[in-house]
């Protein structure tokens, strides 16, 4: 994997790879922990191990360089997912409201809301973690 990885041009397509195989961590572990546990409960675990999958990928694979601390990447990582989680969801809805409205209920709407929100969500989670989560400061020239 770390071949693939590296061999991939920029942040962009290392953050997309990473970030699906932290979701497929996520689809399975719920899989597995709906064996023991209400499926609620099991989506809810199983969103925290993909966060940590996720978080761990893209430390390692694609932004190696921060400038902020351990614990400051990971209360910064917390805080983009949840603000990311409301912005999907506030997409989401809006998007089914604006489609019902154009079109009437429908589950195709639903679904292409759905599509939408995500890939809101994915940009949006790229560019806060590239921002803040993993930034790295310019260095600036102190002979300029």
């Amino acid at each position: 994997m770390a071949r693939l990885i590296a061999r991939l041009e920029g942040p962009l397509l290392a953050f997309l790879v990473c970030g699906t195989l932290a979701a497929a961590v996520s689809w399975f572990a719920r899989m597995i922990l709906s064996l023991w546990m209400p499926f609620g409960t099991a989506v809810m675990v199983a969103y925290a191990i993909g966060m940590l999958a996720g978080f761990l990928l893209y430390r390692r694979y694609v932004w190696t360089a921060s400038d902020r601390s351990l614990m400051g990447q990971i209360i910064a990582f917390i805080a983009v997912n949840i603000a990311v989680a409301v912005l999907v969801l506030v997409t989401a809805l809006g998007l089914v409201a604006l489609g019902e409205f154009i079109a009437g209920r429908s589950p195709i709407i639903e679904a292409l809301a759905h599509g939408a929100a995500i890939a809101v969500g994915a940009a949006a989670n790229y560019i806060a973690h590239r921002e803040i989560t993993f930034r790295v400061k310019p260095r600036t020239n102190p002979t300029s």
